[in-house]
């Protein structure tokens, strides 16, 4: 069936699944799954250890997933990220489906998940295809008037070539840089993960393969969420697993 959806909001089941009564039970499960890869077990039969504790529907297991890293990550991605200070007069390179539905999802009132790495990720489950919604357009605006707010020179937009739709979502984040007089580039790639993960200037994302890899990182989509959506419904998934800071 195809998508027809309007909104990046939530799922019919997700007040039920990510209720305040269902919230503990989902950070002890991030603590436990964090706790399994600091000490180097699989990540899928971590999962499904975890899950099957505590009981967890398809869509909290996914939660769940998304919200753990490993101590050793999270201090890695702690001591490469940069700084709001540190964006003025940079050139930041976007991994844009990425931060982008992240900024729909929390527009459109879907919950927003708060990992022990401190970022901001959705729970939106799109795989290979990309719908815009009526919120896409704000999104990509909110992004601007963010990179604006830090000073930044100058946006270089990834997009994934063989993800549906890419070519119109390059089109209209250009488009809205040319009404706007922003400094943008957009460009498609059939791996863009890896580029971004191997590019040694500013880089954003909460995609935890290119922020394991990157030499500078910063957290775009939840500045922008807690900038510009003061309503977001802010899930803090990861509270009990969060490492002391170095």
């Amino acid at each position: 069936m195809p998508d027809s959806r309007k909104h990046r909001g939530q799922h019919p089941s997700d007040a039920r699944l990510f209720s305040r009564s269902q919230l503990p039970k989902l950070q002890q499960a991030v603590r436990d799954l964090s706790w399994l890869w600091s000490r180097g077990y699989a990540e899928k039969s971590s999962l499904k250890l975890v899950g099957d504790r505590y009981r967890l529907q398809s869509r909290q297991r996914l939660a769940v997933s998304r919200s753990s890293c490993s101590r050793q990550a999270a201090s890695r991605r702690h001591l490469h990220a940069l700084t709001e200070e540190a964006m003025n007069g940079n050139t930041l390179f976007i991994d844009g489906f990425n931060v982008l539905i992240t900024v729909e999802s929390a527009l459109s009132g879907g919950f927003i998940l708060e990992g022990v790495d401190s970022c901001y990720r959705d729970i939106a489950s799109i795989h290979g295809s990309y719908r815009r919604v009526l919120e896409t357009e704000q999104a990509i605006v909110l992004a601007g008037r963010s990179l604006e707010q830090l000073g930044v020179s100058q946006a270089v937009w990834y997009l994934d070539r063989p993800v549906s739709n890419s070519g119109r979502l390059k089109q209209i984040i250009m488009e809205v840089a040319a009404q706007n007089n922003w400094h943008w580039e957009a460009a498609l790639y059939y791996n863009p993960d890896h580029q971004l993960a191997n590019q040694p200037a500013p880089t954003a994302s909460s995609d935890s393969v290119i922020l394991d890899g990157v030499a500078q990182w910063f957290n775009l989509a939840r500045y922008i969420v807690d900038c510009f959506v003061p309503g977001a419904l802010i899930l803090p998934m990861g509270q009990l697993a969060r490492p002391a800071p170095l």
